[in-house]
Protein backbone atom coordinates (compact mmCIF):
# COMPACT_ATOMS: atom_id res chain seq x y z
CA UNK A 1 0.00 0.00 0.00
CA UNK A 2 1.19 3.32 -0.95
CA UNK A 3 2.34 5.57 2.53
CA UNK A 4 -0.36 7.45 2.70
CA UNK A 5 0.58 11.70 3.97
CA UNK A 6 0.79 12.43 7.93
CA UNK A 7 -0.07 15.94 8.47
CA UNK A 8 -2.46 15.64 11.23
CA UNK A 9 -4.49 18.48 12.58
CA UNK A 10 -6.46 18.48 16.04
CA UNK A 11 -9.74 20.33 15.83
CA UNK A 12 -10.63 21.38 19.40
CA UNK A 13 -14.46 23.25 19.92
CA UNK A 14 -13.99 25.57 22.80
CA UNK A 15 -16.95 27.52 24.27
CA UNK A 16 -16.03 29.11 27.86
CA UNK A 17 -13.04 26.88 28.88
CA UNK A 18 -10.49 29.62 30.04
CA UNK A 19 -10.16 26.81 33.13
CA UNK A 20 -9.42 23.69 31.11
CA UNK A 21 -7.39 25.43 28.33
CA UNK A 22 -4.09 26.20 29.95
CA UNK A 23 -3.89 22.52 31.03
CA UNK A 24 -5.30 20.66 28.14
CA UNK A 25 -3.40 22.58 26.23
CA UNK A 26 -0.57 21.19 27.38
CA UNK A 27 -1.48 17.45 27.35
CA UNK A 28 -2.04 18.35 23.35
CA UNK A 29 1.10 20.09 23.02
CA UNK A 30 3.20 17.00 24.03
CA UNK A 31 1.45 14.43 22.78
CA UNK A 32 1.72 15.69 19.40
CA UNK A 33 5.44 16.44 19.57
CA UNK A 34 5.51 12.74 20.95
CA UNK A 35 3.99 11.66 17.76
CA UNK A 36 6.19 13.69 15.53
CA UNK A 37 9.12 12.25 17.55
CA UNK A 38 8.27 8.66 16.56
CA UNK A 39 7.30 9.83 12.75
CA UNK A 40 3.81 8.86 13.33
CA UNK A 41 2.80 12.40 12.04
CA UNK A 42 4.40 15.10 10.20
CA UNK A 43 6.16 17.63 11.71
CA UNK A 44 4.24 20.56 10.54
CA UNK A 45 1.07 19.12 12.55
CA UNK A 46 -1.03 20.97 14.54
CA UNK A 47 -3.62 22.15 17.39
CA UNK A 48 -6.45 24.01 15.83
CA UNK A 49 -8.47 25.21 18.64
CA UNK A 50 -11.86 26.60 17.49
CA UNK A 51 -13.62 29.29 19.81
CA UNK A 52 -16.99 28.86 20.20
CA UNK A 53 -18.24 32.64 20.77
CA UNK A 54 -16.83 32.26 23.67
CA UNK A 55 -17.69 34.90 26.59
CA UNK A 56 -14.65 34.50 28.82
CA UNK A 57 -11.02 34.66 28.23
CA UNK A 58 -10.61 31.86 25.65
CA UNK A 59 -9.95 33.34 22.62
CA UNK A 60 -7.05 35.57 24.60
CA UNK A 61 -6.00 32.52 26.04
CA UNK A 62 -5.88 30.82 22.63
CA UNK A 63 -4.06 34.07 20.78
CA UNK A 64 -1.13 33.64 23.63
CA UNK A 65 -1.12 30.02 23.06
CA UNK A 66 -0.38 30.88 19.03
CA UNK A 67 2.18 33.43 20.18
CA UNK A 68 3.94 31.40 22.03
CA UNK A 69 4.53 28.39 19.81
CA UNK A 70 3.97 27.83 16.27
CA UNK A 71 1.96 24.23 16.50
CA UNK A 72 -0.83 25.69 17.69
CA UNK A 73 -3.78 27.56 15.39
CA UNK A 74 -7.09 29.31 16.10
CA UNK A 75 -10.28 30.41 14.78
CA UNK A 76 -12.70 32.34 16.08
CA UNK A 77 -16.88 32.87 15.61
CA UNK A 78 -18.45 36.13 15.44
CA UNK A 79 -20.68 34.79 17.82
CA UNK A 80 -21.84 31.54 19.25
CA UNK A 81 -22.75 28.90 16.92
CA UNK A 82 -22.76 25.61 18.77
CA UNK A 83 -20.77 22.85 19.07
CA UNK A 84 -21.34 20.56 15.87
CA UNK A 85 -20.81 23.63 13.60
CA UNK A 86 -17.42 23.97 15.65
CA UNK A 87 -16.37 21.36 14.96
CA UNK A 88 -17.60 21.65 11.23
CA UNK A 89 -15.62 24.77 10.79
CA UNK A 90 -12.04 23.97 12.08
CA UNK A 91 -12.51 20.48 10.05
CA UNK A 92 -12.93 22.64 6.69
CA UNK A 93 -10.65 25.04 7.81
CA UNK A 94 -7.74 22.25 8.35
CA UNK A 95 -8.71 20.69 5.26
CA UNK A 96 -6.54 22.17 2.77
CA UNK A 97 -3.76 21.77 5.33
CA UNK A 98 -4.07 18.69 7.30
CA UNK A 99 -3.72 14.81 5.60
CA UNK A 100 -5.92 13.78 8.51
CA UNK A 101 -8.32 15.87 11.14
CA UNK A 102 -9.04 14.06 14.65
CA UNK A 103 -11.89 15.83 16.07
CA UNK A 104 -11.67 16.07 20.09
CA UNK A 105 -13.35 18.24 23.08
CA UNK A 106 -11.58 20.74 25.27
CA UNK A 107 -12.26 18.77 28.66
CA UNK A 108 -10.05 15.94 27.31
CA UNK A 109 -12.23 13.42 28.74
CA UNK A 110 -11.46 12.24 25.53
CA UNK A 111 -8.59 9.61 25.78
CA UNK A 112 -6.04 11.51 23.41
CA UNK A 113 -3.62 8.21 24.04
CA UNK A 114 -6.24 7.10 21.72
CA UNK A 115 -4.56 8.81 18.75
CA UNK A 116 -1.61 6.35 18.25
CA UNK A 117 -4.21 3.54 17.11
CA UNK A 118 -6.43 6.40 15.21
CA UNK A 119 -3.37 7.13 13.26
CA UNK A 120 -2.90 3.18 12.92
CA UNK A 121 -6.07 2.77 11.21
CA UNK A 122 -5.54 5.75 9.15
CA UNK A 123 -2.05 4.16 7.48
CA UNK A 124 -4.72 0.93 7.19
CA UNK A 125 -6.36 2.36 4.44
CA UNK A 126 -9.63 3.93 6.88
CA UNK A 127 -11.16 7.03 5.86
CA UNK A 128 -13.30 7.38 8.76
CA UNK A 129 -11.93 6.35 12.71
CA UNK A 130 -14.89 6.47 14.79
CA UNK A 131 -13.84 6.87 18.78
CA UNK A 132 -16.33 4.89 20.80
CA UNK A 133 -16.25 4.91 24.92
CA UNK A 134 -15.93 1.58 26.36
CA UNK A 135 -18.65 2.55 29.35
CA UNK A 136 -20.82 5.44 30.60
CA UNK A 137 -19.60 5.04 34.44
CA UNK A 138 -17.96 8.71 34.70
CA UNK A 139 -21.75 10.18 33.67
CA UNK A 140 -24.32 11.35 36.02
CA UNK A 141 -27.86 8.92 36.16
CA UNK A 142 -29.67 11.45 34.54
CA UNK A 143 -27.09 11.95 31.38
CA UNK A 144 -26.61 8.29 31.45
CA UNK A 145 -30.35 7.80 31.24
CA UNK A 146 -30.58 10.16 28.62
CA UNK A 147 -28.21 9.23 26.78
CA UNK A 148 -29.44 5.34 26.52
CA UNK A 149 -32.77 6.69 25.52
CA UNK A 150 -31.33 9.13 22.99
CA UNK A 151 -29.20 5.92 20.97
CA UNK A 152 -32.37 3.54 21.13
CA UNK A 153 -34.70 6.66 20.02
CA UNK A 154 -32.36 7.19 17.25
CA UNK A 155 -31.88 3.35 16.31
CA UNK A 156 -35.89 2.63 16.95
CA UNK A 157 -36.11 5.43 13.91
CA UNK A 158 -33.75 3.95 10.99
CA UNK A 159 -30.77 6.78 12.23
CA UNK A 160 -28.12 5.11 11.13
CA UNK A 161 -25.72 6.21 14.79
CA UNK A 162 -22.92 4.60 16.22
CA UNK A 163 -23.82 4.14 19.81
CA UNK A 164 -21.41 5.96 22.59
CA UNK A 165 -19.96 7.75 19.46
CA UNK A 166 -19.42 12.02 20.85
CA UNK A 167 -17.47 13.47 17.97
CA UNK A 168 -14.09 11.82 18.58
CA UNK A 169 -13.02 11.02 14.75
CA UNK A 170 -10.52 10.78 12.72
CA UNK A 171 -11.36 11.93 9.23
CA UNK A 172 -9.02 11.74 6.45
CA UNK A 173 -8.39 14.32 3.51
CA UNK A 174 -10.86 12.46 1.52
CA UNK A 175 -13.54 11.82 4.16
CA UNK A 176 -13.16 15.59 4.19
CA UNK A 177 -13.51 16.93 0.91
CA UNK A 178 -17.28 14.86 0.58
CA UNK A 179 -17.78 16.15 4.08
CA UNK A 180 -17.74 19.39 2.29
CA UNK A 181 -20.25 18.73 -0.35
CA UNK A 182 -23.25 18.30 2.23
CA UNK A 183 -24.97 22.14 2.94
CA UNK A 184 -27.48 21.20 5.21
CA UNK A 185 -27.63 23.93 7.80
CA UNK A 186 -28.66 21.85 10.33
CA UNK A 187 -25.87 19.75 11.07
CA UNK A 188 -25.80 16.05 12.85
CA UNK A 189 -22.05 14.97 12.29
CA UNK A 190 -22.87 12.01 14.07
CA UNK A 191 -25.61 11.00 11.48
CA UNK A 192 -24.01 12.20 8.92
CA UNK A 193 -20.39 10.98 8.36
CA UNK A 194 -21.79 7.64 8.30
CA UNK A 195 -23.90 8.43 5.30
CA UNK A 196 -20.32 8.92 3.24
CA UNK A 197 -20.13 5.22 3.50
CA UNK A 198 -16.39 5.28 3.42
CA UNK A 199 -13.92 2.37 4.78
CA UNK A 200 -14.12 3.00 8.59
CA UNK A 201 -12.87 1.53 11.62
CA UNK A 202 -13.42 1.70 15.50
CA UNK A 203 -10.98 2.81 18.30
CA UNK A 204 -12.51 2.01 21.83
CA UNK A 205 -11.09 4.30 24.46
CA UNK A 206 -11.87 5.42 28.57
CA UNK A 207 -13.51 8.24 29.56
CA UNK A 208 -11.21 10.42 32.13
CA UNK A 209 -12.46 13.02 34.82
CA UNK A 210 -12.66 16.40 33.66
CA UNK A 211 -9.54 18.13 34.64
CA UNK A 212 -10.85 21.47 35.54
CA UNK A 213 -14.35 23.36 34.80
CA UNK A 214 -17.89 22.51 34.15
CA UNK A 215 -19.38 20.68 31.03
CA UNK A 216 -21.10 23.10 28.81
CA UNK A 217 -23.05 20.48 27.29
CA UNK A 218 -26.44 21.14 29.57
CA UNK A 219 -29.57 19.16 29.27
CA UNK A 220 -31.39 21.65 27.36
CA UNK A 221 -28.02 21.71 24.69
CA UNK A 222 -28.73 17.19 24.82
CA UNK A 223 -32.50 17.56 24.28
CA UNK A 224 -31.76 20.24 21.30
CA UNK A 225 -29.13 17.85 19.55
CA UNK A 226 -31.49 14.80 19.86
CA UNK A 227 -34.22 16.60 18.23
CA UNK A 228 -31.75 17.61 15.56
CA UNK A 229 -30.61 14.10 14.83
CA UNK A 230 -34.07 13.21 14.48
CA UNK A 231 -35.63 15.78 11.92
CA UNK A 232 -32.35 15.99 10.33
CA UNK A 233 -31.69 12.36 9.81
CA UNK A 234 -34.98 10.58 9.57
CA UNK A 235 -38.42 10.90 8.23
CA UNK A 236 -39.88 8.01 10.62
CA UNK A 237 -41.94 10.70 13.21
CA UNK A 238 -43.74 11.47 9.90
CA UNK A 239 -44.44 8.10 9.04
CA UNK A 240 -45.87 7.36 12.46
CA UNK A 241 -48.08 10.02 12.83
CA UNK A 242 -49.70 8.90 9.47
CA UNK A 243 -50.02 5.45 11.03
CA UNK A 244 -51.41 6.88 14.68
CA UNK A 245 -53.77 9.14 12.10
CA UNK A 246 -54.86 5.72 10.51
CA UNK A 247 -55.49 3.88 14.12
CA UNK A 248 -57.26 6.94 15.43
CA UNK A 249 -60.06 6.95 12.20
CA UNK A 250 -60.39 3.26 12.78
CA UNK A 251 -60.87 3.82 16.30
CA UNK A 252 -63.42 6.88 15.71
CA UNK A 253 -65.53 4.58 12.94
CA UNK A 254 -65.47 1.94 15.22
CA UNK A 255 -67.05 4.23 18.15
CA UNK A 256 -69.50 5.95 15.65
CA UNK A 257 -70.69 2.25 14.44
CA UNK A 258 -71.02 1.65 18.82
CA UNK A 259 -73.15 5.07 19.45
CA UNK A 260 -75.19 4.22 16.30
CA UNK A 261 -76.26 0.85 16.99
CA UNK A 262 -77.03 2.31 20.91
CA UNK A 263 -79.26 4.45 19.39
CA UNK A 264 -80.97 2.45 16.97
CA UNK A 265 -81.44 0.09 19.87
CA UNK A 266 -83.05 3.04 22.47
CA UNK A 267 -80.37 2.96 24.99
CA UNK A 268 -79.85 5.74 26.95
CA UNK A 269 -76.42 6.43 27.34
CA UNK A 270 -75.26 9.33 29.04
CA UNK A 271 -71.75 9.46 27.12
CA UNK A 272 -70.07 12.40 29.07
CA UNK A 273 -67.21 10.55 30.19
CA UNK A 274 -66.58 8.89 26.52
CA UNK A 275 -66.65 12.27 24.54
CA UNK A 276 -64.26 13.43 27.15
CA UNK A 277 -61.57 11.18 27.12
CA UNK A 278 -62.14 10.87 22.99
CA UNK A 279 -61.80 15.01 23.01
CA UNK A 280 -59.03 14.65 24.98
CA UNK A 281 -57.40 11.98 23.19
CA UNK A 282 -57.77 13.82 19.69
CA UNK A 283 -56.82 17.20 21.22
CA UNK A 284 -53.36 15.91 22.69
CA UNK A 285 -52.88 14.16 19.80
CA UNK A 286 -53.32 16.51 17.14
CA UNK A 287 -51.48 19.45 18.63
CA UNK A 288 -48.73 16.57 19.14
CA UNK A 289 -48.63 16.17 15.77
CA UNK A 290 -48.38 19.35 14.50
CA UNK A 291 -45.40 19.71 17.16
CA UNK A 292 -43.75 17.16 15.11
CA UNK A 293 -45.02 18.39 11.81
CA UNK A 294 -43.90 22.07 12.60
CA UNK A 295 -40.11 21.06 12.81
CA UNK A 296 -40.22 19.19 9.84
CA UNK A 297 -41.39 22.88 8.84
CA UNK A 298 -39.10 24.62 10.93
CA UNK A 299 -36.02 22.66 9.62
CA UNK A 300 -37.02 23.41 5.63
CA UNK A 301 -37.59 27.02 6.69
CA UNK A 302 -33.78 27.47 7.97
CA UNK A 303 -32.57 25.06 5.10
CA UNK A 304 -34.23 27.35 2.09
CA UNK A 305 -32.96 30.55 3.59
CA UNK A 306 -29.32 28.97 3.18
CA UNK A 307 -27.63 31.33 5.59
CA UNK A 308 -24.07 30.48 6.56
CA UNK A 309 -23.87 28.13 9.14
CA UNK A 310 -21.05 29.92 10.92
CA UNK A 311 -19.59 33.75 10.16
CA UNK A 312 -15.43 33.39 11.06
CA UNK A 313 -13.98 36.78 13.05
CA UNK A 314 -10.65 35.64 13.36
CA UNK A 315 -8.31 33.10 11.95
CA UNK A 316 -4.54 32.89 13.55
CA UNK A 317 -1.93 30.17 11.51
CA UNK A 318 1.44 30.11 11.84
CA UNK A 319 4.32 28.84 9.27
CA UNK A 320 6.44 25.94 11.88
CA UNK A 321 9.66 27.38 11.89
CA UNK A 322 12.90 25.28 10.66
CA UNK A 323 13.97 25.69 14.17
CA UNK A 324 10.84 24.14 15.59
CA UNK A 325 11.26 21.29 12.88
CA UNK A 326 14.56 20.62 14.31
CA UNK A 327 16.51 21.81 11.77
CA UNK A 328 19.66 23.80 12.21
CA UNK A 329 18.32 26.34 9.91
CA UNK A 330 16.87 29.50 11.57
CA UNK A 331 13.88 31.30 10.01
CA UNK A 332 10.60 33.23 11.51
CA UNK A 333 7.10 32.24 11.29
CA UNK A 334 4.76 33.99 9.59
CA UNK A 335 1.57 35.27 11.13
CA UNK A 336 -2.09 34.84 9.15
CA UNK A 337 -4.61 36.55 10.88
CA UNK A 338 -7.88 36.69 8.41
CA UNK A 339 -10.59 39.33 9.95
Amino acid sequence: MKKRGNILYLVVPCYNEEEILPIASGIMHDKLKSLIRKGAVSCTSKILFVNDGSRDRTWQIIEELCRSDSIFSGLSFSRNYGHQSAILAGMLAARSHADMVVTIDADLQQDIEALDKFIECYNSGCEIVYGVRNDRDTDGLLKKASANIFYGLMHMLGCNVMSNHADYRLLSKRALDALAEYKEVNLFLRGLIPTMGFQSDVVYFDVKKREAGKSKYTFKKMLTLAIDGITSMSTRPIQIITIMGFLVSLFSFAMIIYCMVDWLSGRNVPGYTTSLVVSLLMGGLTIFSLGIVGEYVGKIYLETKARPRFIVESFILRETTDKENGLELTGEGQDICLK
